[in-house]
């Protein structure tokens, strides 16, 4: 089984000015989706998704890209190393868990029917 991550990283948080450029980021908000490559009865991918936030450090701008010129692969790569690679692998892990529950749980939720009445 294999499982693909997906970072949305195209939504951020910008000081409209800081050490004279305009629009810097400073905040990212996250949503990392795992598929796994397995289907579920009715033909759909098994996913889970995990939402956040991570500060991005402005101290140090002189690789500064401008806004306009920002790709999700740029923020993507912002986020990741913000977070440090024993986070991502801990939350891509955590998604990979939900997926394998999904797959094959270990509990279920069942609702007990009403007794029928004679008429």
């Amino acid at each position: 089984m294999a499982t693909t991550y997906d970072w949305n990283c195209r939504t951020v948080d910008c000081y409209p000015t800081d050490q004279s450029y305009t629009d810097v980021v400073y905040n990212v908000h996250w949503i990392v989706t795992g598929t796994s490559d397995q289907k579920d009865s009715e033909g759909n991918f098994y996913t889970a998704t995990s939402i956040g936030t991570e500060t991005i450090s402005t101290s140090d701008l002189s690789g500064f890209t401008p806004f306009t010129d920002l790709t999700n692969a740029d923020a993507v790569a912002w986020t990741k190393a913000a977070m440090g690679a024993e986070q991502v692998t801990a939350l891509e892990t955590n998604l990979q868990s939900q997926i394998n529950l999904e797959i094959t749980p270990t509990s279920v939720t069942l609702t007990i029917g009403e007794p029928v009445v004679a008429e």
